[in-house]
């Protein structure tokens, strides 16, 4: 979890701290279209181990991007839904997508 009464001055890098790896954002591009359950999540972010997926998750839901519901069934069914503050990266998700898209077309 962010130390968030020791943020680094450079907002920046603030944002780096929360999805400054490959996985969060791969995880906050799939969690845009609307909830998922870790089985969905786990296949839709290819190459992801259980095990990152998990601490991934753990990690955003603790800073807030992510929230977490758990049914009481059996066997457990937990779904991921961005909050208000994770569903605000969207533009930025979008300008990745877009500047992507550039990219390719000038390396083809």
């Amino acid at each position: 979890m962010i130390d968030r009464s020791n943020l680094p001055p450079c907002p920046v890098e603030t944002t780096l701290m929360l999805i400054g790896d490959k996985w969060k954002v791969l995880i906050l591009r799939d969690l845009m279209g609307g909830t998922k359950r870790f089985g969905e999540l786990k296949k839709s972010v290819s190459g992801i181990s259980q095990k990152v997926l998990t601490a991934n998750l753990r990690d955003m839901e603790e800073n807030g991007l992510v929230s977490r519901e758990v049914f009481p069934e059996v066997p457990p069914k937990v779904e991921y839904t961005l909050t208000e503050l994770g569903l605000s990266m969207k533009p930025i998700l979008d300008s990745m997508a877009e500047w992507g898209t550039e990219y390719k077309k000038m390396c083809l």
